[in-house]
């Protein structure tokens, strides 16, 4: 649909707006990976509270915005175990990385760090060539 860019938009603006209120009200950068990070490896037991109050947002709110969501769709795979690898390969990733999108690529381009420049450029290249691989390669994408 010729719309679709309303939506990267729209999460783009929610996650800017999400980022600046952390910012804002905690004096620290919105890392959704270093704040999950936090609670799987005990490190963020102190605001375990926040942390937790977070992640209920990231469920609930797009569950709220479910009735804006006709005819939106997908290009995810259907293959399970594809979903689970690629979770998985992110996650350690971000680990690696010392951070995700929302660390390095709103926050840390947002403020002009060279480390989250140079991180969001090869996490970019790394997606795009896991793309060209899955895609034209194995075929699975």
């Amino acid at each position: 649909m010729q719309a679709d860019w309303w939506w990267g938009l729209a999460g783009g603006l929610m996650i800017g707006t999400a980022a600046g209120i952390y910012l804002l009200v905690h004096g620290r950068i919105l890392g959704a990976s270093g704040i999950i990070g936090g609670l799987v490896d005990g490190s963020g037991r102190d605001n375990a509270t926040e942390r937790l109050w977070f992640l209920a947002g990231v469920v609930v709110v797009p569950v709220l915005l479910l009735p804006l969501y006709d005819g939106v769709t997908t290009h995810a795979t259907s293959n399970g175990v594809l979903l689970v690898a690629s979770g998985l390969l992110v996650g350690i990733g971000t680990r690696l990385a010392n951070g995700c999108t929302s660390g390095h690529g709103v926050c840390g381009i947002s403020r002009f760090s060279l480390r989250g420049i140079v991180a969001t450029a090869f996490y970019l290249l790394g997606g795009g060539l896991a793309l060209a691989i899955g895609r034209h390669v194995l075929g699975v994408i």
